[in-house]
């Protein structure tokens, strides 16, 4: 049996060890927020965090992630209302949609390390994302402007446990 933590809540994993998370978050707890692209961790549509930095879950086998605490597009904000969500709103990021929720949990890992990036920074980071909309410009002007606002405003991170992000 593995114990994994997804979301904030406790769960027990009992099949093949080696079961690439992504197919146990869609598959067993129907969180379909990320997305199988390539199955090779090259698109970052099945992006997640195992515990807070961003990790691609197609590869990664559940094994892996024993008593790690994994967060999806899901469990970033209950309500929708992280800087970074919000900011892909504001500048109407997604055009299909299908690469949004890995990058934007990209985005999210990026600024909660690095909370003033600079442009080239973003560009490094994000380059392991891809768009087929080509929607890049509006993805970068997304992850400045979700970087202002948490620089304004005190965030916290739900699932940092009160820690300043």
């Amino acid at each position: 049996m593995i114990t994994l933590t997804i979301n904030g809540n406790k769960h027990e994993f009992s099949g093949d060890p080696s079961t690439p998370v992504l197919w146990y978050l869609r598959d067993e707890l129907n969180l379909t927020g990320p997305k199988f692209g390539c199955g090779m961790a090259q698109c970052g549509a099945c992006t997640v965090h195992i515990d807070g930095v961003a990790q691609r879950s197609c590869v990664l086998p559940v094994a892996a992630v024993a008593g790690l605490s994994i967060t999806t597009i899901e469990g970033l904000s209950e309500q929708g209302d992280h800087p970074v969500q919000q900011a892909w709103i504001e500048h109407k990021v997604p055009q299909c949609g299908f690469c949004q929720c890995g990058q934007m949990m990209q985005a999210a890992s990026l600024l909660a390390a690095n909370p003033t990036p600079t442009d080239d920074e973003i560009v490094s980071n994000m380059s392991g994302n891809i768009c087929r909309c080509g929607t890049y410009p509006r993805i970068h002007k997304a992850i400045k402007s979700a970087a202002k606002t948490m620089a304004s405003v005190q965030y916290f991170d739900p699932n940092e446990q009160g820690e300043k992000v």
